[in-house]
């Protein structure tokens, strides 16, 4: 009887392992962001940026799972000739931000080469314009809380994607006058491991 049990421990460490390592996987990725901050005092046009950052993908089962990410991520924005009359800061031209944006998304996937993706994003502002100072008080909230919806394509280990971000928070940490909203058209590619 003891002899049996041994090689059937080891067949169930070797399929969990299996299964674990089918059900988890990391990697990293890098893209494009396309930008927009809306309100009134910003250009109505989208800028370009960039993204790079790591990723996991845990498997809840055949087809959805969650993939945590970390990226870090670049914001530029036009402004319009209103800001300076609004706000009063002197020829502001262009807005820059640096964020730490924590995706959690869920994944669907209906066969092996394709997913599809939705989920809360959650981005700290680690780093902006000095010009937009005033007072000692900074123009832009250091939190900015957005839903992501979009669609990854799974080429062996290559992840292709593409997503929508829209804001939900005001990023406006000047006053109540305008609500400022960031919206973000990610493309990119990833490499899992």
């Amino acid at each position: 009887m003891k002899k049996a049990i041994l090689p059937l421990i080891f067949i169930l460490c070797i399929s969990a392992t299996n299964t674990f390592a089918q059900g988890f996987k990391f990697g990293i990725k890098g893209g494009t962001d396309i930008n927009k901050l809306s309100g009134k005092s910003f250009r109505d046009e989208f800028s370009f940026g960039y993204h790079l950052g790591a990723f996991a993908e845990i498997g809840l089962g055949a087809r959805f799972g969650i993939q945590p990410e970390f990226l870090f991520s670049q914001i530029t924005a036009d402004t319009s000739s209103q800001f300076s009359e609004v706000y009063q800061f002197n020829n502001v031209n262009e807005i820059k931000l640096s964020y730490l944006k924590i995706p959690l998304l869920l994944n669907y996937s209906p066969n092996k080469f394709l997913t599809l993706q939705a989920g809360p994003q959650y981005g700290i502002l680690i780093d902006q314009s000095k010009n937009l100072l005033k007072n000692g008080r900074d123009a832009f909230s250091r939190g900015d809380f957005s839903m992501l919806a979009g669609i990854q394509l799974n080429i062996t280990k290559i992840r292709l994607y593409g997503r929508y971000g829209v804001g939900l928070s005001n990023i406006n940490d000047i006053d109540d006058q305008e609500k400022w909203k960031n919206q973000t058209v990610q493309l990119g590619v990833g490499l899992a491991f």
